[in-house]
């Protein structure tokens, strides 16, 4: 039996957590096994590296048009991280959701801020938190990736991105990584069948009950 499939609006999905909670790999996990999820590709001032393609990995801009682009009102969020900026073009993003294409933004609450006041409707907000403090150290000692002092950094500034857990839509706890993977996806699928979203769907009644 076909599927019936009715036009809607793309939606924005933003995740955001502490560092080593696990956002980035759920993020990975969500792109892999989704094909009408892409996520969303940031402009950004600082130089490109060998490895990168301009559009694929960053859209790299000069700082003149970077700022040019923000006081247009051509980004839906941007910030200033070590003296280089970073930003989401409004355009492409737009484009993606008026084709019922969903785009994922992988940003801390600084960002998602930003992006709900430009674009409330459209946004549906995910906080990855830890099963607990310690397990976060654990986690981030296990990479083997930064040293104690940088470890006690990100452990100080998770603090500051987890008392904003209750600014967003829903809160999940990644104790067990499957699980927590299983419940954004399940997120996901519930808002793509929201009525304001589906915008094919007074034209499909109607021709019903005809």
């Amino acid at each position: 039996m076909s599927q019936t499939v009715m036009d809607r609006r793309g939606l924005m999905l933003v995740l955001s957590s502490p560092s080593g909670a696990g956002k980035s790999t759920i993020c990975r996990h969500l792109l892999d096994s989704d094909r009408n999820l892409q996520l969303s590709v940031s402009a950004t001032t600082r130089e490109k590296r060998p490895s990168e393609i301009d559009g694929v990995h960053y859209h790299f801009t000069s700082e003149r048009n970077f700022h040019a682009m923000r006081e247009r009102g051509d980004l839906l969020e941007w910030a200033e991280v070590h003296s280089n900026f970073y930003g989401t073009p409004r355009d492409p993003v737009e484009e993606a959701l008026s084709k019922g294409q969903d785009v994922l933004f992988d940003i801390d609450w600084q960002g998602t801020v930003q992006i709900r006041k430009a674009a409330r409707k459209d946004v549906v907000s995910i906080f990855i938190l830890p099963p607990s403090m310690e397990e976060l150290k654990n986690r981030l000692v296990r990479r083997a990736e930064d040293k104690d002092d940088v470890i006690q950094r990100r452990l100080e500034n998770a603090k500051v991105e987890i008392a904003h857990w209750d600014e967003y839509d829903y809160v999940i706890v990644n104790d067990d990584l499957e699980r927590a993977f299983k419940a954004v996806a399940s997120i996901l699928e519930a808002e793509r069948h929201k009525r304001d979203r589906v915008v094919g769907a007074r034209g499909f009644v109607d021709e019903m009950l005809k």
